[in-house]
């Protein structure tokens, strides 16, 4: 896809994504009962060029979730059980000593990891120590990695998906701020709802055959990610989004008082850009090719929650980052007159 497109062939694109889009949501139903948020989410990251973290209790399925989507993607996929004993080169691949036979020599072979296929799941990632970690979180910012003095270049599209659980925390690593911002998306896979659940208990006990069908390939997905940043975006938009996310910043001048009370750390710039991303692939989801305020509240919480640290004082409140976000949409004006006129956010945009 070339950088400027005609209107005929962009509407021709949205066309497709849309397509696309209710294709793989009816194959992924075929598998997964509800969950339509998450998978939403998870696409959403996709056609970005992000990453997700989910995080839920064990038996929601998203091990299968995630593997029901590389069919429907047509892409390879592998799945990598973190484990304490877990080492770096498990994941990115090693070298090893073979002996070429036509010349006798002995020479080094790059013999590649399950980081080299184009959707990666990391299953319990805060179960292994950091140095694999580190690893897995290095591959995802560079799309690469190193072994030895070569570089290796990944698998393009690279999609990574980790999830944690929140509970039994005893003998895990608890990834650190800034490793968790590497992740566009924190996402929550919730229980479901009694209609939900009721349908997955005769769907699981009883014979199955789920018949996926692939919808997109690997070059698709990289020029639907092409056009994702295409989508123009107004600077009303864009103000709105720098407005949520310097709000959250503890000291600066303009910011709410439930933020200097709640909150120890802010998100930082990086969280505008995956706003902004993320509200462009939402609007061509939804068939439109322009990005609302409406796209990015409904993108703030999987966004910013894993980017906004609460104090003691709101842990022993009970106050969520979600809260938090929640207190932001509420307080910040979506319209653009009263956005630009609100004297405390003034001071924002001044600073």
């Amino acid at each position: 896809m070339s950088d400027t497109v005609s209107s005929a062939e962009l509407q021709e694109s949205i066309d497709k994504l849309g397509k696309a889009y209710q294709s793989i949501r009816e194959q992924m139903s075929k598998v997964i009962v509800g969950q339509d948020e998450v998978i939403e989410q998870l696409l959403i990251s996709l056609f970005s060029r992000g990453h997700c973290l989910l995080e839920g209790v064990p038996g929601l399925a998203k091990t299968l979730m995630i593997s029901t989507l590389a069919r429907c993607l047509s892409m390879t996929f592998a799945r990598i059980q973190f484990t304490p004993d877990l080492m770096p080169a498990d994941i990115t691949g090693t070298e090893v000593l073979q002996e070429n036979r036509e010349t006798g020599k002995r020479e080094f072979r790059f013999i590649p990891g399950p980081l080299f296929h184009n959707m990666v799941l990391a299953d319990e990632i805060n179960r292994t120590p950091p140095k694999t970690q580190a690893a897995l979180l290095e591959a995802m910012q560079e799309r690469q990695v190193t072994v030895g003095q070569v570089r290796h270049t990944l698998a393009d599209p690279f999609f990574v998906l980790a999830t944690q659980n929140p509970i039994e925390q005893e003998g895990t690593y608890s990834l650190p701020e800034a490793q968790q911002d590497r992740f566009m998306f924190k996402v929550f896979v919730k229980y479901p709802s009694f209609s939900e659940e009721r349908e997955i208990a005769r769907r699981t006990t009883s014979i199955q055959i789920d018949d996926i069908q692939p919808v997109l390939d690997g070059p698709s997905i990289v020029e639907l990610q092409k056009l994702v940043r295409q989508v123009p975006v107004t600077e009303h938009v864009i103000d709105y989004a720098l407005a949520l996310v310097r709000q959250t910043r503890v000291g600066e001048e303009g910011i709410p008082e439930f933020v200097s009370e709640w909150l120890s750390w802010g998100a930082g710039p990086r969280a505008v850009q995956f706003l902004l991303l993320g509200a462009k692939a939402r609007a061509l989801l939804n068939g439109r090719t322009h990005v609302s305020t409406e796209d990015v509240q409904a993108l703030a919480s999987p966004v910013l929650r894993h980017r906004i640290v609460t104090n003691f004082s709101a842990e022993s409140e009970g106050i969520t980052t979600d809260r938090v976000v929640e207190e932001l949409l509420k307080t910040t004006p979506a319209k653009e007159g009263e956005l630009t006129r609100d004297p405390r956010l003034q001071k924002i945009f001044a600073a």
